[in-house]
């Protein structure tokens, strides 16, 4: 049994498009569920709380990577420090404070914005360009993603009013797109050391933070709800996914991946239809095929490419 589990867990981190669609399922929900706490729980607190359970969780599976890797992270302490900076402190805080002040389907539309961030990032760092291909699929998805925000109706873009919670998540977008483009300078760290090592030193620069949060009159509420909602974030959105996206930027890099950012608008949607009883109409097809579309445009291998990895 522990045999076949281990085979299929090998053959599931061999297909990274299947890892980068589940890590948009997951994102999605966290953003959905980030919504429904605010109020229960404080922005940064819950960032905290996230990555806190989140690295109890994988301490006695991942501690061995991690006293092993310990002399890299040593040596690499301060790109390390930049990815938890990044990838676990600032972008979880400042996403989850942004939903305090807008909906969640906004925060799904400024998701859609992340391939452009990233790929802006690897042109910034790297001069890394886009090819003609990948620019065609990510405008492609961005359609989709617009049909689905706006109801197929161009009116509903006039009540799209921009508040401080959709800057706050755009920043918090510019710092993951950051993150995913240093991930091609990440340290030969195995994969349980690296996620281990970020969470710890996330934590560390969100506690200070968390602190003055609570001093200043925050408070937890805690519920049934908010109990279950912090178990989801903790596991699926967190330790899961991230470990998925950073072994398919491992597979195929951040300008491939990137384009499956505008599946989380698609799987909000349905999200909201199957959780919170809204209908299905026509636009929620017309926007999932262009998504679809766009995101097999942008990944797809030219034919040079595969006859070079067939050689």
């Amino acid at each position: 049994m522990i045999e076949a589990l281990r085979r299929a867990g090998t053959a599931l981190f061999a297909r990274p498009y299947l890892l980068l669609t589940l890590t948009s399922l997951f994102w999605a929900g966290n953003i959905v569920v980030g919504r429904l706490l605010a109020g229960d729980i404080p922005p940064v607190t819950l960032a905290l709380l996230r990555w806190t359970g989140a690295g109890l969780i994988a301490l006695p599976f991942a501690w061995r990577s991690l006293v092993a890797d310990l002399p890299l992270v040593r040596r690499h302490w301060k790109i390390m420090v930049l990815f938890s900076a990044t990838g676990i402190g600032g972008y979880n805080a400042l996403a989850y404070w942004g939903l305090n002040y807008t909906q969640a389907l906004n925060a799904l539309l400024v998701q859609s914005t992340g391939p452009l961030l990233i790929a802006l990032w690897g042109l910034v760092l790297w001069r890394e360009t886009l090819s003609l291909r990948q620019l065609l699929g990510i405008l492609t998805s961005l359609v989709g993603v617009a049909i689905i925000i706006l109801r197929g109706d161009p009116v509903h873009l006039a009540e799209l009013k921009l508040n401080p919670g959709d800057i706050l998540t755009f920043m918090a977008l510019v710092l993951y797109g950051l993150y995913a483009a240093l991930l091609r300078k990440r340290p030969p760290l195995s994969n349980g050391g690296f996620l281990l090592s970020t969470i710890f030193g996330g934590i560390v620069l969100l506690l200070p933070f968390a602190l003055l949060e609570l001093a200043s009159g925050a408070r937890i509420h805690v519920n049934s709800t908010s109990v279950l909602a912090m178990l989801y974030i903790t596991l699926f959105p967190s330790l899961i996914a991230y470990l998925f996206f950073m072994r398919s930027v491992e597979l195929v890099g951040a300008n491939r991946a990137s384009p499956f950012f505008h599946l989380m608008p698609v799987f909000g949607s349905v999200i909201a239809i199957l959780w919170l009883g809204e209908q299905a109409e026509w636009f929620h097809a017309a926007g999932f095929a262009l998504v679809l579309a766009g995101v097999f445009v942008a990944t797809r291998r030219s034919r040079d490419q595969e006859q070079h990895l067939s050689t």
